[in-house]
């Protein structure tokens, strides 16, 4: 059952002060052993994406699970570590590394997905004067289209991301050269939430198996296949799919990519893994009437939750309180929009909810992925907490102002 409805749960949720994050530990559970499960079924080594969702708790609990790291920035690294994941079993990713950043990934003992062949000269050079040799994976841009947002698609030869095939040649003379370089495989990635996961990996995989061969044909052993995440999830009925399809994901690249005898094949979920288990709970500051349309207004912002505002993203919004209240009106039009001052403000426009009013409870579902993680201080806004469903007593109580 999903706690956010739980009438006992939105009672207490009542007295909390919002906006906060909700993560349902119970369902997290259930989503990574599903994915341990699946990737022991098929032999796939499992690095969970850092960067959806860094929250020290559920990072403990993953890495407590066997699973690995994939990193974007130095702290990231530091982070994984701090929270228990083995230094071989996090990989330092993102196009963009800085030199402090890739000298305190080697002293730490990451392994690195280097995207340039700036880069691997730089990652060789540091590793030289440190005395450390460096694993390296390289990310290879395969020109495959994901059909998903032009803003989360990292695939094609359009984008900043992975070394395309016009320097494959140079790629093999530079590593050949580098001394203090363990080469260890390669690593592809063409977008997030997929979910034409048959059709988009099929196509991903036979790319894949193309270019692998390539490189080992000029004398380069690819050991570990990497094929990054993606995977989408249904944000338009979180209840109805809380766990995301890994089963066609993971039997899809297994059955499609050609793995040789000491070949590792690797995936990289993060969004996956922890959307459907966060939600953010906000209140209704005020119900603003106007000539054509219906607003309300929450406590919670972009600086909470920036992906509607950035790019459009939907979330589906819930009337909590309206649950303890079912013979009032549940069909009514509203433009959900948040405090701060830009008019991109906005959670969802025309959407169909219960009678709302002020001090309702409003819940923004599958909030658990690149909603903390991306959290500002835009004006200066407080950054929202997080409760958790098996510890909810440490929540912040809210101060009621209009009590002598």
């Amino acid at each position: 059952m999903n706690k956010m409805l739980d009438v006992n749960n939105i009672e207490f949720f009542e007295k909390v002060e919002t906006p906060f994050w909700f993560y349902d530990m119970d369902l997290l559970r259930a989503t990574v052993g599903k994915v341990v499960s699946l990737a022991g079924r098929y032999g796939i080594d499992v690095h969970y994406a850092v960067k959806a969702n860094e929250e020290k708790r559920i990072l403990e609990y993953i890495s407590s699970m066997g699973l690995g790291a994939d990193c974007v920035s130095g702290n990231e690294v530091i982070h994984a570590r701090d929270c228990g994941f083995p230094a071989d079993r996090i990989v330092f990713a993102g196009v963009g590394k800085s030199d402090r950043e890739i000298a305190d990934a080697l002293k730490a003992g990451a392994s690195f997905n280097c995207e340039s062949l700036q880069e691997i000269f730089i990652v060789n050079a540091m590793a030289s004067r440190l005395g450390i040799r460096a694993k390296v994976s390289v990310r290879i841009n395969p020109g495959v289209d994901a059909h998903t947002h032009r803003y989360i698609t990292t695939g094609t030869y359009e984008n900043k991301f992975g070394i395309s095939d016009y320097e494959f040649a140079p790629l093999v003379d530079l590593l050949g050269r580098c001394s203090c370089i363990d080469f260890t495989g390669l690593h592809f990635h063409v977008g997030s939430q997929i979910t034409d996961v048959e059709e988009v990996f099929s196509l991903v995989c036979t790319r894949v198996n193309s270019i692998v061969e390539w490189f080992e044909k000029r004398g380069l052993e690819v050991r570990n296949i990497n094929l990054g995440g993606g995977l989408g999830v249904d944000y338009e009925d979180p209840d109805g799919q809380p766990i995301a399809d890994f089963e066609t994901w993971f039997g899809t690249v297994s059955g499609k990519i050609r793995r040789r005898a000491g070949q590792s094949l690797h995936l990289e979920p993060g969004r996956s893994i922890v959307a459907q288990c966060g939600t953010l709970v906000s209140r209704v500051l005020f119900v603003k009437v106007g000539e054509t349309k219906n607003f309300l207004i929450l406590d919670a912002g972009m600086n909470d939750l920036i992906r509607p505002a950035l790019y459009g993203a939907y979330h589906r919004i819930e009337n909590l309180s309206a649950r303890l209240r079912p013979n009032l009106p549940q069909s009514q039009v509203y433009d959900v929009v948040g405090p701060v001052c830009e008019s991109s403000d906005v959670w969802g426009a025309g959407r169909f909810l219960p009678l709302s009013v002020r001090g309702d409870l409003m819940a923004i579902r599958s909030a658990g992925a690149y909603g903390q993680s991306m959290s500002s201080r835009y004006n200066l806004r407080d950054l929202a907490p997080a409760v958790y469903s098996d510890d909810m007593h440490g929540a912040r109580l809210r101060t009621e102002y209009f009590q002598e």
